[in-house]
């Protein structure tokens, strides 16, 4: 079929889909809503003149289209600046993980060929020592908390409120093309150095406009309108803090940026500034509710959605408990990452506690504009029936093209024309996705798969634990058992045997066999997590290999 295409006149406007587009309704709709952060309180109005003082300031200091500038700082309004500001001026964002070993960091600036760097006090040490190995810097802008700046011998352009008071409030951000890349950011895997993943202005524009519509628009996901007040618990170096800023920017909503992120003072913030919605992962979400603040504070007015990891049925059990309206998420880096979310109907909202908690644990419904397939290892779409398994593919067009510089792992990536996302999961029969586990922590035992995921859920309903991460260990005879690893709840005191009789509950009913029950049971005090603070699997493997 031959299909029939456009030829725009000459005289229309081709109207191309970039980043400068998203702030156009916050100060229209939201001109007097504040952006908080710290001392920082100032309207939407203002944000947009700031916005162009800093295109002002990075363009006098020598960057250009194309340029790589990077940042490392705390959540803050400063942050969000450079959200806009960097790629309407046709740069690319590097979001830096501070959470990484500094020869991580070294070695993501130098594969992303950054030239300008934004830089906070507390991240000085750092980029002090590596400073010599970093041969594309030209220079740094100070970001600072405190009223004096600190004492450095990096080559400073300046400190970024001086630089953006002696900038111009005005700038005229250029039109060009909607493919041209906006952010990069490196994910860490289980072998070799992090991946540079990028996305355009096209992707993340139609990201944004896809998530606000599901956020705001369904009654099953109310989440974000114009009258909430948005604060991130998920680091903004993070995937974008999952897409929300540029939502809440483009609702012109409320927005409360914490800094560091300490619990308590994220709970004083949610009463003090009225927040109604956050996303974070499991491991923060834990340490809020369990902070000293959270004990006495009222949480009901708090929607939170979490992703990166499987929320355990104790956490949302806990948070529902308290009042706290909870939707789980599910997307990657690679994704930027939104794919689905928790969508309840009417009828599943007013389900007693007990039945509304599986269904909210549920990793959910694709986002609209969503292609979803979950195939077994012959590339057969599995049954919709909750049991069968197979990796998740999608497509849609905010995922990223491929990694920065390494064909050969953005072809694994795109296999047959589907990203590949390595996680197993299962559909029921009205299409909503319950990830089982990553691939390669699906635990191999005996010709049988064992989510490493259930286990956690499992032992974590037993009273006396507070948190619980189960991996696959080598054996010669079944080829890998579980292993867990438990934290108990102060004051409390249980041996392996009691986990053992607590899991036995579970194979009688047959929602596991016994053969998913773990020899091994370490009580240890922490339990290790990732520089975005999920468990971090790898980690213990390798430190039970050690052993």
């Amino acid at each position: 079929m031959k299909t029939k295409i456009i030829d725009p006149s000459s005289n229309a406007h081709q109207f191309p889909l970039l980043i400068k587009h998203l702030l156009i309704s916050g100060q229209r709709y939201g001109a007097s809503k504040e952006i908080v952060s710290g001392n920082i309180r100032y309207t939407y109005l203002e944000l947009n003149e700031r916005i162009a003082r800093l295109a002002n300031a990075l363009t006098d200091a020598g960057v250009k289209a194309g340029d790589t500038v990077a940042v490392m700082d705390w959540d803050s309004h400063r942050y969000l600046e450079a959200y806009f500001a960097v790629p309407m001026i046709g740069a690319i964002l590097h979001h830096i993980n501070i959470r990484l070993s500094p020869e991580q960091i070294a070695y993501t600036m130098q594969h992303a060929e950054d030239k300008f760097v934004l830089v906070h006090d507390d991240f000085l040490p750092v980029v002090e020592q590596l400073a010599d190995q970093l041969p594309t810097v030209q220079g740094y802008i100070q970001l600072t908390d405190n009223p004096a700046p600190q004492h450095t011998a990096l080559t400073m352009l300046g400190e970024y409120e001086n630089l953006l008071s002696a900038a111009e409030s005005t700038y005229d951000f250029p039109d060009f093309d909607e493919n041209s890349i906006a952010t990069t950011f490196y994910t860490t895997g289980t072998t070799g150095n992090p991946k540079g993943v990028f996305f355009s202005h096209r992707q993340l524009v139609l990201h944004t406009l896809n998530t606000a519509t599901t956020l705001a628009a369904y009654d099953g996901v109310p989440l974000l309108r114009s009258e909430d007040v948005y604060m991130p618990m998920t680091p903004m170096f993070h995937v974008h803090a999952w897409g929300i800023p540029y939502v809440a920017t483009l609702l012109g909503v409320k927005q409360v940026y914490p800094g560091r992120y300490e619990p308590n003072q994220l709970v004083r913030l949610y009463n003090k500034e009225g927040v109604t919605f956050s996303h974070g992962v499991p491991t923060v979400l834990q340490m809020i509710l369990n902070c000293d603040e959270a004990r006495v504070a009222d949480l009901s007015r708090w929607k939170l959605m979490t992703g990166g990891a499987a929320p355990t049925e104790a956490l949302v059990r806990q948070m529902m408990e308290r009042g706290i309206r909870f939707y789980t998420g599910y997307g990657m880096s690679e994704t930027c990452p939104l794919l689905t979310i928790t969508h309840l109907s009417p009828e599943q909202a007013q389900l007693p506690l007990d039945e509304q908690i599986a269904l909210r644990m549920r990793t959910g419904m694709p986002l609209p504009m969503v292609e979803m397939r979950v195939v077994d290892e012959t590339g057969n779409e599995i049954a919709k029936d909750d049991t069968s398994v197979g990796e998740v593919q999608v497509r849609t067009p905010w995922l990223t093209q491929g990694y920065f510089r390494e064909p050969e792992k953005s072809d694994e990536l795109w296999q047959g024309g589907w990203l590949h996302t390595g996680d197993v999961a299962s559909l029921n029969a009205e299409g909503v996705l319950q990830i089982r586990d990553r691939m390669k922590d699906v635990i191999k035992t005996g010709g049988e798969w064992i989510s490493s995921l259930q286990l956690e859920s499992l032992i974590s309903k037993h009273g006396a634990v507070a948190h619980v991460a189960v991996v696959g260990v080598p054996d010669p005879l079944w080829d890998e058992r579980p292993l867990a690893q438990v934290v108990m709840k102060n004051g409390s005191d249980i041996d392996a045997e009691q986990i053992k009789q607590h899991l036995m509950q579970f194979v009688d009913n047959g929602l596991i066999n016994k053969w998913a029950i773990p020899e091994q049971i370490h009580f240890v005090e922490s339990i290790p997590v990732t520089s975005v603070g999920k468990i971090d699997k790898k980690r213990i493997r390798s430190e039970l290999a050690a052993l």
